[in-house]
């Protein structure tokens, strides 16, 4: 099968941007262009355009009540306020967090910085898959616990971390802690509501289910206070100052109401085209590993021996765009592969394919089938 055509399979990174999230940030750019703080006409219908986009998140995230959703820059900004804020907050009860060693840089960084200033940190091990389980949270809590953050579905490995049962976990020992997870790769690909979970913060980001880059949100359980991180004229409540970014906003409740209708259908196609996939890549190449899984949009792979940089460039050459591992890395070696113990070998030949609903069943044959093509083709290095 001869590809001609571009093929977009990098989507856990990012995602293009659906054509409803495109026409409402266009709308407020040309048409509703005020300042949702400005008390004229324009104002208002900028402010109620900023209340739909947040009733949105609301809705899908299954909070209580919108007051509960805070807009923010990205997935990046929500981790780095909930864990540092979260963190401060509770300074007075304890000084211990639980985390990770398989979280997004934005978890880990915060943790680091809030370990610089005095806080102990457990980073758990996870298990296999990437996962983490509730029996290493439920031994590593201590009486002076005070946030647990981990993430919910794994941006490498798409492993799922079930977040509900730490979260009653927690509870169940009369932990005081918070619980804070990074929703942003398991947001409207992963069934979840607020409600059920029994989190306290959640992090998701726009730029991951076919909005644009620039926005994000944090989930804050009512009756939380967080100290705000940005000063300045009071918008969101007080809590994050600066006019609101609102064509990305609105881009983003709209991505977010279209991605709520189609997500059964969504997740059910991206789930066949995962197993379609696994089924033709393992059965086509001796040795090759698939690492992790159970997220129907990320499937995480290695032909050790290989070099994942010479396989990307393989086949981009044919039109086709994966990644290596996150794309905050750059290049570096993977820390959640690391951390799952497995060998160099096959992290070296590790890379990582990310669908979307948007991808085609045409499209993830014309994959295989230059997977396929690479293995014969390209040099092995000796084991």
């Amino acid at each position: 099968m001869q590809n001609t055509m571009e093929i977009y399979l990098d989507n856990a990174s990012t995602t293009r941007v659906s054509p409803e999230a495109a026409r409402a940030a266009l709308e407020i750019m040309t048409e509703n262009y005020g300042n949702p703080s400005s008390s004229h006409t324009m104002g208002r219908v900028a402010k109620s355009a900023l209340d739909t986009a947040r009733d949105q998140l609301a809705n899908a995230l299954g909070a209580s009540d919108p007051g509960e959703i805070f807009f923010t820059s990205g997935g990046t900004e929500s981790d780095n306020w909930a864990i540092l804020a979260g963190a401060e907050s509770m300074r007075r009860r304890g000084r211990h967090i639980i985390s990770s060693m398989a979280e997004h840089d934005a978890v880990r960084k915060a943790v680091d910085e809030l370990e610089s200033r005095g806080f102990e940190v457990t980073r758990l091990v996870p298990e296999d898959d990437g996962s983490i389980s509730v029996r290493s949270v439920a031994e590593a809590l201590r009486e002076d616990t005070i946030l647990v953050s981990l993430m919910m579905v794994n941006n490498e490995t798409g492993a799922i971390t079930d977040i509900a049962a730490i979260a009653g976990e927690i509870k169940n020992s009369g932990s005081p802690a918070l619980l804070h997870t990074d929703a942003i790769q398991a947001f409207l690909k992963v069934p979840f509501s607020a409600k059920t979970l029994g989190v306290d913060l959640i992090s998701v980001s726009g730029h991951k289910i076919h909005a644009p880059k620039g926005v994000g949100a944090l989930y804050v359980r009512r009756g939380l206070k967080l100290a705000p991180i940005i000063f300045g004229g009071g918008q969101e409540r007080g809590y994050r100052s600066g006019t609101e970014g609102l064509p990305q906003i609105c881009a983003f409740g709209e991505a977010v109401r279209t991605g709520r209708e189609l997500m059964e259908q969504s997740i059910e196609h991206m789930n066949s085209l995962r197993q379609l996939a696994i089924r033709r890549l393992t059965s086509e190449n001796p040795d090759l590993m698939v690492i992790g899984g159970g997220a129907p949009h990320i499937i995480s792979l290695s032909l050790p021996g290989y070099r994942s940089e010479v396989l990307m460039n393989f086949l981009e050459a044919k039109g086709i765009y994966i990644s290596k591992s996150s794309a905050c890395k750059r290049g570096a070696r993977s820390h959640v592969l690391e951390a799952m113990g497995l060998k160099n070998e096959i992290i070296d030949g590790a890379i990582r394919v990310s669908l979307s609903r948007y991808t085609t069943r045409e499209e993830i044959e014309i994959f295989c089938d230059a997977i396929k093509q690479a293995r014969e083709s390209l040099f092995r290095s000796p084991r």
